[in-house]
């Protein structure tokens, strides 16, 4: 067993402030949220941003102004969503890695994402990822289906590793249309992986997070938490703030034995260069 990685996903781009206060939309509030995580024992955040209406955008000065935040109050790897909202045209998400985040999410596939169509076309996926090997920014390869696990050998054996020669994925399970939210599937998934994979962790949506979430530390991955991807801590019981659900990691990894990363690993894990 390794040292974990906890990575944070506060936002996300699909649920309202006016359903949930207390998701972290605004600058201020997201900045809070990070140093809590960090505290709590995360050492990546995983970033969707909101206009000034709470509605998901892509502005490249709101993104700027974001990773500069985070990287003044926080040592936490800044990784920005190069999804978006499912809305979002493919040119504007190219464009995200213009904030000069560390690293960027890559998915590997276009995925059905409830009633919408999460779209990543094969050129899409090949121009971001050659954008990131030009820039230094290293890729996080979200997963959501078996599909996507054959996208990546294939884009390995094309255009060879990425910056700072780490392959990291992430398992996204649970979503309406990927791959289910149970162990059986993450181990099927796991198993998948190309030999370049050096790490990789998962992330179950809504009521799959815990099984997701053991199944995970019991075969020496890493997890992914935050209110991105779910809103309740049990039936009926809301989350408060994300700092509780990396709290709930911290001590779920602590009965498998397992402690949070220092910085110093995180960073190295991904290849990255503090």
């Amino acid at each position: 067993m390794t040292g974990l990685l906890v990575t944070v996903a506060p936002t996300g781009a699909e649920t309202a402030k006016e359903d949930c206060p207390q998701l972290p939309t605004t600058l201020e509030e997201l900045v809070v949220t990070a140093v809590e995580c960090e505290e709590a024992g995360a050492r990546m955040i995983h970033v969707h941003i909101r206009d000034d209406d709470h509605a998901p955008t892509l502005d490249l000065g709101r993104l700027t102004d974001t990773v500069d935040a985070l990287h003044e109050k926080t040592e936490l790897i800044v990784q920005l969503s190069t999804g978006g909202s499912v809305h979002d045209p493919l040119d504007k998400r190219l464009k995200v890695l213009d904030a000069g985040p560390d690293s960027c999410s890559l998915t590997m596939g276009t995925t059905n994402f409830g009633d919408d169509v999460f779209s990543n076309p094969w050129p899409f996926i090949t121009e971001l990822y050659q954008l990131t090997q030009e820039r230094g920014v290293v890729p996080e390869f979200e997963l959501f289906d078996l599909g996507h696990v054959a996208a990546l050998q294939r884009l390995l054996g094309k255009y060879g590793l990425p910056a700072g020669g780490k392959v990291h994925v992430d398992f996204v399970m649970g979503v309406p249309g990927g791959m289910p939210g149970t162990s059986a599937a993450l181990v099927a998934a796991v198993a998948a992986l190309p030999a370049e994979v050096t790490s990789w962790s998962a992330t179950g949506i809504g009521r799959s997070t815990l099984p997701v979430m053991l199944t995970s530390l019991a075969m020496g991955g890493h997890l992914r938490v935050g209110m991105e991807d779910v809103l309740t801590l049990a039936k009926g019981v809301p989350v408060d703030a994300n700092r509780q659900l990396v709290e709930r990691a911290v001590e779920a990894a602590a009965v498998a034995q397992r402690e949070p990363m220092s910085t110093d690993e995180a960073w190295s894990l991904l290849g990255l260069k503090r």
